[in-house]
């Protein structure tokens, strides 16, 4: 199972499942973040947290353990 936070720099993944339960699920799928999307890795911070993202045209900021929720192929 690959992650979103195994995307390296520059990468583009599509969404496959989002794991995780209640209010963390649901704040992922409000931020755009939904099955079958394409999602740019942008750059990741120096210590590696946060991530920055390109979703739906958009740029957003994700903590990696919010990232581990994501999987993606």
């Amino acid at each position: 199972m690959k992650t979103l936070k195994d995307v390296k720099v520059g990468e583009t993944a599509t969404v496959v499942r989002l794991h995780g339960e209640g209010a963390v699920k649901r704040r992922i799928m409000d931020m755009g973040i939904t099955k079958g999307v394409e999602i740019f890795v942008r750059k990741v911070a120096p210590l590696g947290d946060p991530m920055e993202l390109n979703v739906r045209g958009y740029e957003l900021s994700v903590r990696k353990a919010d990232a581990e929720m994501i999987e993606v192929q």
